[in-house]
This record gives structure tokens, C-alpha cells and sequence, in this order.
């Protein structure tokens, strides 16, 4: 990690546990450094994961491809099993890994990876994909698969640029070479 973890004490680290179950996570670590973009992210993730109406297959779904193609890995980690459990297949699941046999989602999914897909390594979407998409998620879950998409990029890009998670990595390397 490119940064030491930080004090773990105060209020917004008490809000960051309570929104975690208890305990908090390297990414914590790093963000408490500055506790007003700490408070902040903790607020915005939070309504991200447990406020909206945008189905949690979706959410995961999104959050997963971001995590591949961004190569951050320890957010991979961290939502593979929550997608599980949200309702993917492992075959679903599989398919968002670049290269992935897409063959297993449906039309719905297929459209959210292509969106996915586009606001993260264009960041321009084609009015056709916006179009499709806004029609079959209505106009509320339009706007939030796409504020998921922009949080999770820049969750992701925090995570690869401060090296957040690599250590274990390299360590999980080690343990099953």
C-alpha cells in the first residue's frame, strides 16, 4: 500500500465501522487519512449499496466488470461473493471477466455490461446502448446503475492507484504457487 493505514479512531471512523459491520477494511485505512473525503465516500457508498432501488444482481454485476476492467483486484475480491449471493451464476459471473463467455446473461445483464463497459473505458455511451437501457430500468434505475458506475470507477481507481489490496495479493500468490 502506498500509504500507512491511518488513526482508526474518531467518529468517522465509528460511522465507517458501523456501516461495515464492525470492522473496517485497508480501503478505510487509506481514506481516514482525510476525514472529511472519508465521511464523505463512506456516505455516498452507503446509499450506493443499501439505499437504492436498483436490484442488487445489477449493482454487483456493474461493480464487478469495473472491478476487471480496471484491474482492481481486491475489489474483485470483495463483490464476487456478494453477486453470489445477489443472485449471478458462476457462469454470470465468469462472463464479466474480459474475455468471459456472456453466452449465460440475459438481455437485461447484457445491456448493463455493454453500459458498463462503455462509462468506464470511454466514458461516453452511445445514445442507442442509454436509450435501451434507460427503457428497460426506467428512469430511477437508469440514474442509479449509472451513479454505481461512476462511484465504483472511482472506488477502483483509488484502490489500483494506491495499491490498496496488492500486498495480500501478492501474498495469496505466494501461498498458492
Amino acid at each position: 500500500m502506498r500509504v500507512h493505514p491511518a488513526p482508526v479512531t474518531g467518529e468517522v471512523a465509528d460511522r465507517m465501522r458501523k456501516r461495515r459491520g464492525g470492522n473496517l477494511t485497508p480501503l478505510d485505512e487509506a481514506l481516514l487519512h482525510s476525514e472529511p473525503f472519508a465521511d464523505g465516500w463512506n456516505n455516498l457508498l452507503g446509499a450506493v449499496r443499501t439505499e437504492m432501488a436498483l436490484p442488487g444482481d445489477i449493482r454487483e454485476m456493474a461493480i464487478c466488470r469495473i472491478a476487471e476492467l480496471n484491474g482492481a483486484q481486491y475489489e474483485w475480491r470483495a463483490h464476487a461473493p456478494l453477486a453470489l449471493r445477489e443472485g449471478l451464476t458462476v457462469e454470470q459471473l465468469a462472463a464479466l471477466r474480459e474475455g468471459g463467455d456472456t453466452a449465460a446473461l440475459n438481455e437485461l445483464q447484457t445491456l448493463v455490461l455493454q453500459y458498463t463497459d462503455a462509462m468506464t473505458s470511454n466514458v461516453t455511451v452511445a445514445d442507442a446502448l442509454s436509450d435501451r437501457v434507460h427503457s428497460m430500468l426506467g428512469t430511477r434505475g437508469f440514474v442509479e446503475l449509472t451513479g454505481t458506475i461512476a462511484a465504483y470507477n472511482m472506488v477502483s481507481r483509488f484502490l489500483v492507484a494506491l495499491h490498496i489490496g496488492q500486498v495480500q495479493e501478492a501474498e495469496e500468490s505466494e501461498a498458492t504457487a
